[in-house]
């Protein structure tokens, strides 16, 4: 929408000079648009391109800062918190005590803790991350080291065979080189160093659907006796917002437990997006796992965060995972402020209500409206997914940027592509995850703003 900041010829000329630095990881052409600032939900945009040159233009945030920000920009509790960091908690690392750090774990994980229920006092330890893909890093060297007796350096007695470790089609887990393996597409994996296969220390990798249940059941039953690991995350973010059947994460629980396989959640994208903090959660309560990864939201969109939870008997050689900013202090006072007004101020709960209407008016004003561009909605509390058509998935940067121009800021995610056992091919899909502290209001706006731009699409 048109906007009313203005952006001074020089700054302007700043932005644009800034863009042919700046790395691009994207490859397609430029969005049209630049970010001047920001207020909660709503960022302050400048035209970039030949025909918005120079003009003010405002657009709401529904990817969350790429579903880091639950608190949006400029949120006073955050503003609180840094000016706490930086004045009074030091910047010890990990290897000396902090208190500030140790405030945020006996809240999370002390007697009487937040998420005991899950992580239960005495069985879990923790470790800071700057990225969600550092922290699966950390997960991975974790399940591997697992089997190995760190003293001898040989394999635990029994722990030989153990040289499988299971993910799903369509996931993503990051894209760091330990991490590629997880990933089936081909587009992430070719001309890329491959873990190797075969050897005393190797392990392979292997794939079958996300959600079905006669998939897990019957790789466990062929599989079981190699499998090392299973990883999952209780929402496929990049395949296309895949929820699973309500009761499939407890039985891939129950499935590990029961074959002595760990279970490595990755909740960075799902953390405090479902309508509470974890998103392996059920009617039943929290979902036992051996690792859970939590990021983005965890940061509050101020700084970047992640945090691996354990348990307790696993662990990696002397040294192996030391990292420059496992849970500084500057850190553990915005997570500390941050987790503390998630809990107090019914956010959460709120964003449960707000994923139940936000996917019956994704449903009625887009897929129903737009049958010819959005194929299916899927999602829940603030991560929702819109799944393009064929047609329009080969249109992808045209659609959004009409959205764009129209005021409001997405994500698309590849999408599954092609998936075994008969299931059907998944096209990339617009992710629509705002910041927790989005309205009613606002979301509704949001959805009449994504119809506006791709009414502006169907006409072009």
């Amino acid at each position: 929408m048109t906007g009313t900041h203005e952006t001074s010829p020089t700054d302007l000329n700043l932005l644009l000079s800034s863009r042919e630095i700046h790395f691009d990881h994207y490859g397609g052409p430029k969005l049209p648009y630049a970010c001047t600032g920001a207020r909660g939900i709503e960022m302050n945009l400048v035209g970039t391109a030949e025909d918005n040159l120079g003009q003010p233009h405002t657009a709401i945030d529904a990817s969350g800062g790429y579903g880091t920000a639950c608190l949006g920009a400029g949120h006073p509790e955050m503003v609180r918190a840094l000016r706490r960091a930086v004045q009074e908690v030091g910047y010890s690392t990990d290897e000396m005590a902090s208190l500030e750090r140790a405030r945020l774990l006996h809240t999370l994980f002390g007697p009487g803790g937040i998420w005991t229920d899950r992580f239960p006092t005495g069985q879990y330890r923790v470790s800071g991350r700057n990225s969600g893909s550092e922290g699966m890093e950390l997960a991975v060297r974790l399940v591997l080291e697992s089997r190995f007796d760190r003293r001898r350096l040989r394999h635990h007695p029994g722990r030989e065979h153990r040289d499988t470790v299971l993910a799903f089609e369509g996931a993503w887990h990051g894209w760091t080189d330990g991490l590629v393996p997880l990933l089936n597409r081909r587009h992430y994996q070719v001309g890329l160093p491959a873990r190797a296969t075969s050897g005393d220390y190797d392990v392979r990798v292997q794939h079958i659907p996300f959600g079905d249940h006669d998939a897990i059941q019957e790789y466990f039953a062929d599989n079981a006796e190699r499998l090392l690991a299973v990883v999952i995350e209780p929402v496929q973010g990049d395949a296309g917002i895949l929820v699973p059947p309500p009761d499939y994460l407890r039985a891939v629980s129950r499935l590990c437990a029961d074959s002595d396989v760990l279970l490595v959640a990755d909740e960075v994208l799902t953390f405090a997006k479902t309508g509470q903090f974890f998103a392996m959660t059920d009617q039943h309560g929290p979902i036992p796992t051996d690792i859970t990864v939590i990021g983005k939201n965890l940061g509050m969109g101020v700084v970047p965060a992640s945090m691996v939870i354990t348990r307790a008997d696993l662990g990696t050689r002397s040294s192996g995972a030391v990292a420059t900013s496992d849970l500084r202090p500057i850190t553990c006072a915005v997570l500390n402020d941050g987790l503390t007004h998630l809990r107090t101020t019914g956010i959460l709960e709120h964003t449960a209500a707000l994923g139940q209407h936000l996917n019956q008016t994704l449903h009625d004003q887009l897929v129903t409206q737009f049958p010819d561009i959005y194929r299916e909605n899927r999602g829940l509390g603030v991560i929702h997914g819109l799944e393009l058509q064929e047609r329009a998935a080969r249109k992808l940067p045209e659609l959004r940027e009409k959205i764009l121009r129209a005021g409001v800021y997405v994500e698309f995610m590849a999408g599954a592509g092609r998936r075994t056992r008969g299931l059907r091919y998944l096209h990339p899909t617009m992710r629509i995850a705002p910041p927790a502290i989005t309205t009613t209001a606002q979301a509704d706006t949001i959805v009449e703003r994504i119809a506006t731009g791709t009414r502006a699409f169907q006409e072009s």
